[in-house]
């Protein structure tokens, strides 16, 4: 195997916001870049200038995005979310804050027993977020 990558596909009523959605976190996170996006031409099956593939990176971890306006019947679920283990309380509140505005919080950033502080969200777009505050981080206390 020479590698495996989340695709997150932009359907429905997000259809048109890759590009929206990978420049929105790739801004929230440090150590983030847009790798690369290609677009369709005017004579293709997509809306002209949507993506037809992106690929961008978040905190080294590589990711790929695109658009289809194609009548799907499924979209983003929950059941699959992105996991992201955060280094400070300052950084976890600042992202659920950040990707909660627009979106829909499923469980508030709070202490679940299982973690100190953890929230999952579904941001606007419609990709489902888990962030968690690292061990290390409750162990020193920050």
């Amino acid at each position: 195997m020479k590698s495996i990558k989340t695709s997150l596909m932009f359907v429905g009523e997000q259809a048109g916001k890759a590009e929206e959605a990978i420049r929105f976190y790739t801004s929230l996170f440090p150590g983030s870049e847009i790798i690369d996006i290609q677009r369709y031409a005017a004579d293709e099956s997509e809306p002209e200038g949507s993506v037809r593939m992106a690929r961008f990176s978040i905190n080294g971890a590589e990711f790929m995005a695109l658009d289809s306006h194609l009548d799907h019947q499924f979209t983003f679920t929950p059941s699959m979310s992105l996991y992201v283990e955060c280094e400070s309380t300052s950084e976890i509140e600042q992202a659920c804050r950040t990707l909660a505005a627009g979106g829909t919080e499923l469980m508030p950033l709070d202490n679940y027993g299982f973690s100190q502080k953890f929230g999952w969200l579904k941001d606007r777009y419609g990709v489902s977020w888990q962030l968690n505050l690292s061990e290390a981080t409750k162990m020193t206390g920050q």
